[in-house]
């Protein structure tokens, strides 16, 4: 019946109909004042008053005062309980489902109605006292009711709406954890693109040079080159992997972090950068997260000074670690007069240091140096790990 409460009311509309005629059946056979009514009187009204309960969900407010004027003759002629049934049934639905404002205008109506309709039927004073005094608590007694399934009613939508609520929550997350990690791939995969190529490029182009006066150095330059793809296909296919398999994460090898510095410094030594790395702390235990942007931040500094500095330029890193916050300052002598004068501060490869460090809440900075060259600082609060 709560799934279907049409169905429902029919039947509940039904019982009340049963009853009222067989109470009149029994009328017909035991009462000697020969009050009795035809059959074409009592039916229709008997229906009248009941029939419109089947809708009291749907339009409760006209049902209720239908049924207030189809209970006037019914129990004016005394055909049985279903004006009482029907009456009281339609409070308890304006009540429960509509509010009480209008329940109380429609117990505001029954009173004037019962209060002019008892002592007409009823002579005796104290009848009539005793009959508006039950008429009073049968409605109390719905409207109680009524407040009661109300406010369940209520505190169930609440928790449905809640529930609701909470997945489009749980959605909208996921959907910003997919987003915020395809982000950090994103990035990922330019560092090493970036870096890689910038590194293939400059090798490339020594080789070409040396290729016919000094072929070991050419030899050399092809190796790193060679090198240099092997270990970017490596991480492009560890990062694509992470992206078509969500169950791939014990699968990868350790990200790089900051104690993995060194190895980047002397990479790009031997690509022809002499780096000079300065590490004032202990930095092998810093949070994964961190350590991976600081190294992802002096890649693509590097890596810009590869493509931007020109020859025989001088890089130093300098990483330094107090108690609650790391910095970072990479800086080179070389030629950047282009880069200054046209505004251009490493394109998205800025954008993406600048990203990671406000990932942890730092701040990076990047322009021309105070004595010439190239400069990157940055600092990376440990607090927020």
């Amino acid at each position: 019946m709560k799934a279907h409460p049409f169905f429902g009311d029919s039947v509940v509309a039904g019982l009340i109909v049963l009853v009222d005629l067989l109470l009149n059946m029994t009328r017909e056979f035991t009462d000697e004042a020969g009050q009795t009514h035809p059959w074409y009187v009592t039916v229709p009204l008997i229906l009248l008053a009941v029939a419109p309960l089947v809708f009291r969900r749907r339009y409760p407010v006209a049902v209720a005062y239908a049924v207030l004027a189809a209970s006037i003759p019914h129990a004016l002629l005394e055909l049985g309980l279903a004006s009482a049934f029907t009456t009281c049934i339609s409070l308890y639905t304006l009540v429960a489902y509509v509010g009480r404002r209008q329940a109380l205008l429609y117990v505001v109506a029954n009173a004037v109605v019962t209060g002019i309709q008892t002592p007409l039927q009823v002579d005796d004073r104290a009848n009539v006292v005793a009959m508006l005094i039950v008429v009073a608590l049968m409605l109390a007694l719905c409207w109680v009711l009524g407040e009661f399934v109300g406010a369940r009613r209520a505190y169930h939508e609440e928790v449905e709406r809640r529930l609701s609520l909470l997945e489009v929550e749980r959605d909208h997350q996921a959907r910003m954890a997919v987003n915020a990690e395809r982000a950090r791939i994103a990035r990922e995969l330019h560092d090493v693109v970036a870096h890689a190529v910038s590194v293939m490029v400059v090798q490339a182009d020594g080789a070409a040079y040396a290729v016919h006066t000094k072929p070991e150095l050419a030899e050399r330059a092809v190796k790193t080159i060679s090198d240099t793809g092997r270990e970017a296909l490596t991480e492009l296919r560890r990062l694509l992997g992470l992206l078509r398999d969500e169950d791939a994460a014990g699968e990868l090898t350790p990200q790089p972090g900051a104690q993995s510095l060194a190895e980047l410094a002397e990479r790009v030594r031997e690509v022809g950068l002499p780096v000079r790395l300065e590490i004032v702390g202990g930095v092998d235990d810093l949070p994964a997260g961190i350590g991976l942007g600081i190294y992802r931040i002096v890649q693509e500094a590097l890596t810009n000074s590869l493509k931007h500095a020109g020859q025989g330029t001088h890089a130093r890193v300098r990483v330094v670690r107090t108690a609650d916050h790391v910095e970072l300052d990479v800086s080179d002598d070389g030629r950047h007069a282009i880069r200054t004068l046209l505004g251009v501060a490493g394109g998205n490869g800025l954008i993406g240091m600048r990203e990671r460090a406000l990932v942890f809440g730092g701040t990076l900075e990047a322009g021309p140096g105070p004595g010439g060259g190239w400069q990157v600082r940055a600092r990376l609060p440990l607090l927020t790990e």
